[in-house]
């Protein structure tokens, strides 16, 4: 049986780790760098806080670091795999299978229930997953909201729903933009422990947050600023 790149296990090393990279984006005569020269390694098992003002890079590097962004310079490897330069379809079958993401926007689809967006995350994957999507709901508190729809969810609940959909397939890295932003202190508290909970199951958990709360329950923090890493 032919093993595909996607499906092969991890090799050793960090999680992830990001090489000098660099995005910059163009409007009209302006070219503005998004990232100049960023370069991060996390281990598993590793809780990183990504801090800086808006439009220090932060948002920028995670898309990079999840393969929904290309740099302009530089490469990203996750789990081994170098998951830049590659085509859009190699890179979310990677995603897919080795990353979690959380995005600010969200990532549940309204028309489906919240049990029906973990399996749609599974299914993505080719069924690679750890646990039954209920196990998964568990996990985050939404055992008894399995069948809500997304529109009728708390914003605590709608960020715990979000946060099972990225860790629908037991990824080892897991990507989070602002997971805390728009929650209220004591679904903060359950989102940061939820968080440190899977960095000690030995996965690679990187949060890109302006939460002080955040960085302080984390491993490390990156500042970035101007596109510059400049603490971390």
């Amino acid at each position: 049986m032919v093993v595909s790149d996607a499906e092969r296990p991890a090799s050793e090393g960090p999680v992830v780790r990001a090489h000098e990279l660099y995005r910059f984006y163009h409007a009209g005569d302006d070219e503005t760098f998004a990232l100049r020269g960023v370069s991060l390694a996390v281990e598993g098992g590793e809780m990183v806080a990504v801090l800086g003002p808006s439009g220090s890079g932060k948002s920028t590097l995670l898309s990079c670091l999840a393969g929904l962004d290309e740099p302009d310079g530089g490469h990203v490897v996750v789990a081994g795999r170098r998951i830049t330069r590659r085509p859009e379809a190699a890179r979310a079958a990677l995603r897919a299978r080795w990353i979690g993401v959380l995005l600010q926007s969200g990532n549940l689809l309204d028309h489906l229930s919240v049990e029906a967006n973990v399996r749609a995350a599974q299914a993505l994957a080719g069924g690679h997953r750890a646990q039954a999507p209920a196990e998964v709901l568990a996990m985050v508190g939404l055992a008894d909201r399995a069948g809500a729809r997304p529109t009728t969810l708390s914003g605590g609940e709608a960020a715990r729903a979000g946060l099972a959909v990225a860790l629908a397939n037991d990824p080892p890295l897991l990507l989070a933009d602002e997971p805390t932003g728009e929650v209220d202190a004591e679904s903060e508290a359950h989102l940061i422990a939820l968080l440190r909970r899977r960095s000690e199951a030995g996965r690679a958990v990187v949060v890109v947050t302006h939460s002080e709360r955040v960085a302080a329950a984390s491993d490390r923090v990156v500042r970035l600023s101007d596109g510059r890493v400049v603490d971390g």
